[in-house]
């Protein structure tokens, strides 16, 4: 598993919970590194530096360079063991490392440093810390470089964490408890389509990891969910659709308005003893009689 997390280059986000801490994942992580002959930086911001190199031989405390910001982060005590510019001047001055080699800088915390900088400068200097890219305001650049990053996820919003997952190349979810913990993690590959393992394990004292199980699943396209047409005369409080006997009784109605034969025949044949009209129709001096020219009068 530590061997998969560190095969990619780039920010590998490990992302904890109340329940279950991430730290001893990230010793796990910066222990195989080290071993692997890499160069270990440790921007150390929430716990103190003899703190997080316990539990660790002789042998790898002496591999790991440590930048201790949790005594001192806004550089108040002003002895020069700081640095000047706090956390930004700190993860700047790892931008400006041209170390040979392959290069691991695990930060501990993202949270601790979201809190002091702005999620868009972070973001910022973590991509250029993570890629053969210059950093702000430096006119070296570094190797590519393996970012392990430590998130307590419940302490922000989903635009922060989402903004740095799309950083991450290695998205590790972790749950359950300290004895077994289980890990879902998501690989971005270069061209090839993510991949999620859910994996198993529980961490040593010693930070090497006892695996359980592991599953794979490659990612699908999702389908669109079946939709059902709805009925639109499901819940009215009237009826859109007429019974037999319903229709037969509309059929047989004479509606007031409509002029039938009968009606006509009653209107054109009047019956005995009954009186007739007519109309006399006498023209005034403006009529105009002449029908070859009917706008005659119109003066056109």
């Amino acid at each position: 598993m530590l061997d998969s997390l560190l095969a990619l280059g780039g920010l590998v986000l490990l992302r904890d919970s109340v329940e279950c801490e991430g730290r001893s994942l990230l010793k796990a992580l910066i222990k195989k590194s080290a071993l692997c002959g890499e160069q270990v930086h440790i921007l150390g911001c929430e716990v103190s530096e003899e703190e997080f190199r316990e539990g660790y031989d002789s042998d790898i405390n002496s591999r790991l360079v440590y930048h201790n910001l949790f005594r001192d982060p806004l550089n108040w005590s002003k002895n020069g063991k700081a640095f000047p510019e706090g956390p930004l001047g700190a993860l700047r001055a790892l931008c400006r490392r041209t170390d040979p080699g392959p290069v691991t800088v695990a930060l501990d915390s993202l949270s601790w440093l979201l809190l002091h900088l702005p999620c868009t400068i972070l973001c910022q200097t973590l991509h250029a810390l993570s890629h053969r890219s210059s950093c702000p305001d430096s006119s070296s650049s570094m190797e590519r470089v393996r970012v392990l990053g430590l998130l307590h996820e419940e302490l922000h919003g989903p635009g922060p964490v989402g903004a740095l997952s799309s950083l991450a190349q290695v998205e590790v979810t972790l749950s359950g408890m300290l004895s077994q913990t289980s890990a879902n993690i998501l690989y971005r590959r270069p061209r090839q389509r993510p991949t999620h393992q859910t994996q198993c394990f529980s961490i040593l004292p010693d930070f090497s990891l006892n695996l359980q199980g592991m599953s794979t699943l490659e990612s699908q396209p999702h389908p669109d969910p079946p939709t059902t047409q709805a009925d639109p005369t499901a819940h009215l409080t009237f009826n859109l659709r007429l019974s037999e006997k319903e229709k037969e009784a509309k059929d047989s109605l004479t509606l007031p308005f409509q002029f039938s034969s009968e009606k006509q025949q009653a209107l054109l044949c009047s019956g005995p003893g009954q009186a007739t009209s007519c109309i006399f129709y006498e023209p005034d001096a403006y009529d105009d009689l002449d029908h070859e020219d009917p706008d005659d009068d119109l003066d056109i």
